[in-house]
């Protein structure tokens, strides 16, 4: 692989108006790292991510301040992977904070050039936060850190190595369903939204696990 190569993102659109999807259509063709893979209003959006799986999910609608924050949370449920831009017209309705807690990564209103969303949604995509304005999230409630079963710390040591379901399950000789099971707790118990932030704290754990001669089982936030 070319190591000079752009990483594509690609990017779904909640947005229900035509002629809205096609400008988005082309506004992104002129972008390099950027591609709109569809879009579909927030009825219909949920079923199509669930199979697209995009990197970027745009939020036109709705507008509505509680009915976009239910959708967001539904968002996070179906494909919690992908990172949220909330593109709406008045911005300032929303709880931002709020919206940031449930994924959200991006904000920003309507009105504003083509090439202001864009940038956003660049910047979204190389793992930052966009606000127009600064965001003051409160703080968050202490909470006791997970504790991993050894099998489910089986499991994150050879996430960590790179090892697909599969390749999990052969090493441990269990079955693939067995590895999704115990991947699930593990999300559930840790509150990583991914295997990459999975692992960005399964390093944290073995390496105190090096040093702690009671092997603690904990895995940090």
């Amino acid at each position: 692989m070319n190591p000079l190569a752009v990483r594509l993102s690609t990017v779904f659109a909640c947005e229900s108006q035509p002629i809205v999807i096609e400008g988005l259509r082309l506004a992104l063709e002129a972008c390099s790292d950027l591609l709109l893979v569809g879009a579909d209003p927030p009825e219909r959006a949920l079923a199509a991510l669930a199979q697209v799986r995009p990197h970027l999910v745009l939020v036109g609608s709705p507008e509505e301040p509680e009915l976009l924050l239910a959708f967001l949370e539904r968002l996070r449920e179906t494909c919690p992977e992908a990172k949220p831009v909330l593109w709406i017209r008045q911005p300032e309705r929303i709880d931002q904070g709020r919206a940031l807690q449930l994924g959200v990564r991006g904000i920003l209103r309507r009105t504003l050039p083509a090439g202001v969303l864009l940038d956003c949604l660049s910047s979204v995509a190389r793992g930052e936060i966009w606000t127009e304005q600064p965001v003051r999230l409160p703080p968050p409630a202490p909470r006791p850190s997970p504790r991993l079963t050894p099998r489910e710390r089986d499991v994150v040591r050879l996430l960590c190595r790179g090892m697909k379901n599969k390749q999990i399950a052969e090493a441990l000789a269990i079955a693939p369903g067995t590895v999704k099971v115990h991947l699930m707790h593990i999300f559930e118990k840790t509150g990583a939204r991914n295997r990459y932030e999975l692992a960005v704290g399964a390093r944290r754990l073995v390496e105190g696990e090096r040093n702690d001669p009671a092997g603690g089982d904990a895995l940090p936030r």
